[in-house]
């Protein structure tokens, strides 16, 4: 059985894929709901969970350790994946921080590592890393002398092999300790499955060579917010699964609880919190293992992004179950407890959120790049060649007509319109026409009816309105919403009668973006009313010169008027104009919508980004609460990014992105009115007027403009219903 969106994890080659299956079935098989309740129960807790030898036998805690200490040289991401699967588990025990101590051994270049790594992979010995301030440390003729205490050290209680954060000379270091050497107490913990401990050092004196070479604190740090990331990944899913599977069953008032909006908007924020954590924690992963000079600033976006997001997913998934969520037998506040305790010790939000301020301030960033397979250096040599060809040309006009005619504007479409690209061929002339700098023909709309004519036209329609419109001979709108509808499509009232030849048209749309420009239109009308809501329906290609149209503009907030109403008043449109089948326009429109949501699932430039916040606050003084925002605005602005790049990365694997792609939508343009939004309060006075020299004209524009963003193609609500139910399958209403 396929999966759902939300359950495809962390992993995007079929290899990591087949990895996460096996570790989740081995959990479901070893890790029983029984083993985790007695571990839960248990007043002391052994060393060893009775799971322990199996989890083992998995060959999991060396995923990520290097070949040359005796692991599979898999890498952090891979490492990441196994824990996500196993993170559904709520698994207790010293995997995790065992395979953390590992993770930041095998980074370092130390002697330690060659000792205490075969213990560790082969589970006769358990780690832990303390991840709180540095504690000092001092030489004494070549021995290390340790004295401080850290609190809340996961797993540190048994750990054989304890990672310490130490002061020397003035900078931080890592060390690692015999666990027996210290100083430890049990504390009580908020996560019940995973014993915590205060270890501490008086005078301890260990070699010099348990210095962790070549790690430093930073990336200490960032392995470790991917490491419990990954497992805080893992409990997200679980909540969002648990939560969306009790709201489709869960019947109240008649209903079930997931046919209420307020209960299936909750459960669709919980699924769009797990993809931006996936994409942060994925993103981070990556770079580590590339040793990307930028990947602590990408490690600092996962732990701003991934703690919280699994903390509030967790609250919500105890909300969603209601009563039942709040009792002990409910599993539901392991998960919670889980998730609080890796945000605990991940640090303060404050300081997470500042690091990635001060990095981005100081002229840090990360572009969001694609890891293209071999192949796209195999079909690049020709596309290169003739997009250069192409951008020798020198008539502007000419230019647009080759662009067109060579099926470069739609490349995905077949040709002669497109050339039939599959996404990695989409992506590589997409690379490509930047490269040459070639200026495409902006489409608008026209994009939109392209793909609805190509798809279901007649050969005359894709010759006389596909082509010209593709050399950007053409304008084009969309005569879909109504002023009762909105994004409520089946709910139309524009009428299509039929007449001898044709149609007559009668109605009046509404929110027509360019219609007073436009040359031809897309056009959706009720040729059936006796028929179910979604069928009856008729997709037209409609001259807008024809008798009887009217277009009235619609002055919008901005001053501007973009939109237009639109007034059908006996409006002829010959047989020959109708696209599809009669009254299977629904169907062909559908072509036009999917095409619409992804589209905007990029950044608008437009609208205010992270390249307008970066330039406007960079080298101006900004208030601790202004840094702490922006520093907010970046990683989830980088969080918007990296879904997109995913959003590719599943098209060259033939998944199916339309609900990612909502998510990226949805998340962009909220994210354009944030930035705007920052920009005028730090203003002040001066963002409220256009001040000479100051960013005040375009931020004022960009922050009224940016309101339409949450409304068309879909408004924010109707997104998540989208989300909802095609994500995770909650009961349309």
């Amino acid at each position: 059985m396929a999966k759902n969106a939300y359950e495809l994890g962390l992993g995007l080659t079929p290899e990591h894929m087949a990895l996460a299956e096996s570790v989740e079935a081995f959990a479901e098989r070893t890790i029983s709901a029984d083993a985790v309740r007695a571990a839960l129960e248990a007043r002391h807790e052994e060393k060893f969970p009775p799971f322990w030898s199996a989890l083992v036998g998995q060959d999991l805690l060396g995923l990520h350790v290097s070949d040359t200490h005796g692991g599979s040289d898999a890498g952090l991401l891979t490492l990441a994946v196994a824990l996500e699967a196993l993170g559904r588990s709520a698994a207790p025990g010293p995997f995790v921080p065992t395979a953390l101590a590992a993770a930041l051994l095998t980074a370092s270049d130390s002697k330690a590592a060659i000792e205490l790594l075969p213990g560790l992979l082969d589970g006769t010995r358990t780690g832990a890393v303390a991840l709180g301030e540095p504690i000092e440390a001092t030489l004494d003729d070549g021995v290390l002398v340790l004295s401080g205490a850290l609190d809340a050290v996961l797993g540190g209680l048994q750990a054989d092999v304890v990672i310490l954060p130490v002061r020397l000379d003035g900078q931080a270091r890592w060390v690692a300790v015999d666990g027996a050497d210290l100083e430890r107490t049990e504390q009580d913990s908020l996560d019940l499955l995973r014993r915590s401990a205060r270890v501490a050092a008086t005078e301890l004196r260990t070699p010099a060579d348990r210095l962790l070479d070549g790690l430093a604190e930073a990336r200490g740090r960032s392995i470790a917010a991917v490491v419990l990331g990954a497992e805080a990944v893992g409990l997200m899913s679980w909540c969002v699964a648990t939560a969306s599977e009790y709201a489709k069953t869960r019947v109240q008032f008649g209903r079930p609880i997931g046919q209420f909006q307020a209960v299936k908007h909750m459960c669709a924020r919980m699924g769009i919190a797990l993809e931006q954590a996936r994409a942060a924690l994925w993103d981070a992963a990556c770079a580590l293992d590339a040793g990307d000079a930028t990947a602590d600033f990408a490690a600092d976006i996962a732990a701003v992004i991934v703690p919280d997001a699994a903390v509030t997913v967790a609250q919500d998934c105890i909300q969603v179950h209601g009563g039942i969520g709040f009792t002990w037998e409910h599993d539901a506040h392991l998960y919670y407890r889980r998730a609080l305790a890796i945000r605990g010790v991940l640090g303060s939000r404050e300081g997470r959120v500042n690091r990635v301020s001060d990095a981005s301030l100081s002229g840090v960033g990360r572009a969001s790049t694609l890891e293209l397979p071999a192949e796209a250096e195999e079909i690049r040599g020709p596309i290169t060649v003739a997009l250069k060809a192409i951008a020798g040309v020198d008539d502007e006009d000419d230019q647009l007509v080759a662009l067109g005619d060579g099926g470069w504007v739609q490349p995905h479409l077949p040709t002669p319109y497109g050339r039939g690209a599959g996404p990695l061929e989409q992506i590589v002339i997409s690379q490509e026409i930047a490269a040459a700098d070639i200026a495409m023909p902006q489409l608008l709309m026209g994009g939109w009816a392209v793909q609805a004519v190509v798809a279901h036209g007649t050969e005359r329609q894709k010759r006389d309105l596909a082509v010209p419109t593709l050399r950007g001979d053409l304008v084009w709108c969309q005569l879909f919403s109504e002023p009762g509808a909105g994004s409520d499509l089946a709910s139309l009232t524009t009428k299509a009668e039929k007449v001898e030849g044709g149609w007559k048209i009668a109605g009046q749309k509404i929110w027509t973006t360019v219609a007073q420009f436009s040359d031809w239109a897309m056009l959706i009308a009720r040729t059936d009313p006796a028929k179910p809501k979604h069928a009856g329906i008729t997709y037209f290609v409609l001259d807008m010169s024809s008798p009887g149209v009217t277009v009235r503009p619609l002055r919008e907030m901005t001053g501007s008027a973009l939109f237009n109403e639109v007034f059908l008043d006996g409006v002829f449109i010959p047989d020959e104009n109708v696209v599809g089948a009669v009254n299977d326009g629904w169907h062909v429109a559908r072509t036009t919508l999917a095409g619409e949501r992804v589209a905007l699932s990029q950044k608008m430039e437009a609208y205010a980004t992270d390249k307008d916040l970066l330039a406007f606050a960079r080298g101006r003084e900004l208030s601790p609460v202004g840094r702490y925002e922006l520093g907010e605005l970046v990683a989830q602005s980088q969080a918007v990014d990296l879904i997109s790049a995913r959003i590719v990365l599943k098209q060259l694997s033939g998944a199916d992105v339309s609900t990612t792609s909502s998510v990226g939508k949805l998340l962009a343009m909220g994210l354009g009115q944030q930035i705007a939004e920052f920009v005028v309060a730090q203003l002040g006075a001066a963002g409220t007027v256009a001040v000479p020299g100051q960013p005040s004209d375009k931020a004022m524009e960009q922050l009224i403009a940016g309101r339409a963003t949450t409304i068309y193609g879909g408004t924010t609500e109707v997104q998540l219903n989208v989300i909802g139910e095609r994500m995770l399958g909650l009961p349309r209403d």
